[in-house]
């Protein structure tokens, strides 16, 4: 299959099925369990990833070619394929905040700051939060459809707990709860990397220190130093 539409359709569906299917039990939970069921399950799907050997297995298969949208955009241009990523975060920020400004987000958000008034109002969270939980799934389909025309090679390295982490610590540094936070902890952190890695080999162990100071003072993330009402 290369037809693109057609690919992606089936990473956006598939992906959102599996969300649905995870969603439905890590959901009911909360804080740190949620956090520990959720890499559970991405752990699972890893190794079973790595034990399909015909799709590679551990090593991974390089793609023949990428998404093909004959007509519309050659994403073998990377300048084509840069506008489209960029095209897609911009909607999926444009997505994000009219969600969270509507009655959903505004469900989701009272029962985060208090379950027990949000049931008593007759607003019972569960469905809210898993179709949350599926709508980022859907987008992570598709950003993953996006990843392997980047890379041309899918490998279940993209499943593993490591990367899951990479994610979440992304969204810690730009700011939970915030719909450009997530954006901007993923540019500061690749810059980081990225510098550091040219300086030193043990960019390592700088960079560790330095995210940890970044949580301990800005607990609001980094985009909470743009906030207008931050401090």
């Amino acid at each position: 299959i290369t037809n693109g539409w057609l690919q992606w359709a089936l990473a956006i569906g598939a992906s959102a099925v599996v969300a649905l299917a995870i969603g439905a039990v890590s959901v009911r939970t909360s804080g740190i369990y949620f956090i520990m069921i959720t890499l559970a399950f991405s752990q699972m799907l890893y190794y079973l990833g790595i034990s399909i050997e015909e799709f590679g297995g551990d090593d991974g298969m390089r793609l023949p070619k990428k998404s093909q949208f004959p007509g519309l955009i050659d994403l073998d241009n990377p300048v084509a394929f840069y506008y489209l990523v960029l095209a897609i975060l911009i909607a999926f920020l444009y997505l994000g905040h009219r969600l969270v400004n509507s009655r959903f987000g505004m469900v989701i958000r009272a029962a985060k700051a208090n379950e027990p008034r949000t049931r008593a109002i007759g607003f019972s969270p569960y469905p809210y939060r898993l179709a949350a939980f599926v709508i980022a799934g859907a987008m992570g389909g598709l950003a993953g459809a996006l990843l392997v025309n980047q890379t041309v090679f899918l490998t279940p390295e993209f499943m593993n707990w490591t990367r899951s982490g990479e994610l979440m610590f992304m969204v810690i540094l730009g700011g939970v709860a915030t719909t450009a936070g997530p954006v901007l902890g993923a540019a500061v952190l690749l810059l980081l990397e990225d510098l550091l890695a040219g300086w030193t080999q043990h960019w390592q162990l700088i960079l560790g220190p330095l995210l940890v100071l970044s949580v301990l003072f800005f607990r609001r993330g980094l985009a909470g130093i743009f906030s207008r009402d931050h401090g």
